[in-house]
């Protein structure tokens, strides 16, 4: 089974909605929520996209091993894989490694003229 994560940004009032309809039975797949586009982009930066990108159904990883999929090095690494740690986009392992548990990424935001 392939597992999907939805990036997107959503409001509070959206948030509820979608919790509500998940108390009432309707599958809402997993989701990652930020306040705003800026956001998104503040926290998933372009070498931030290429650690996803590696670690994307791959299985838990450890720093080292992050650092030499993307041919970065770690201390490099170790900054980016903490921000996506800290923002809710990677998950630590009980033995100290990473992973982000999805095997598909879908990234849903919408801009309108209000926005602007």
């Amino acid at each position: 089974m392939t597992r999907t994560v939805t990036l997107s940004v959503a409001t509070r009032q959206d948030a509820n909605r979608r919790l509500r309809a998940a108390f009432e039975g309707k599958a809402q797949g997993a989701h990652i929520v930020f306040d705003s586009a800026d956001l998104i982009w503040k926290v998933l930066t372009a070498r931030r996209w290429e650690i996803l990108r590696t670690m994307t159904g791959a299985g838990p990883f450890g720093l080292r091993e992050v650092a030499r999929r993307v041919g970065r090095d770690v201390k490099g690494v170790h900054g980016d894989v903490h921000a996506l740690l800290d923002a809710g986009v990677i998950d630590r392992q009980e033995n100290g490694g990473f992973v982000f548990p999805y095997d598909r990424v879908r990234v849903e935001f919408t801009f309108d003229r209000d926005a602007a």
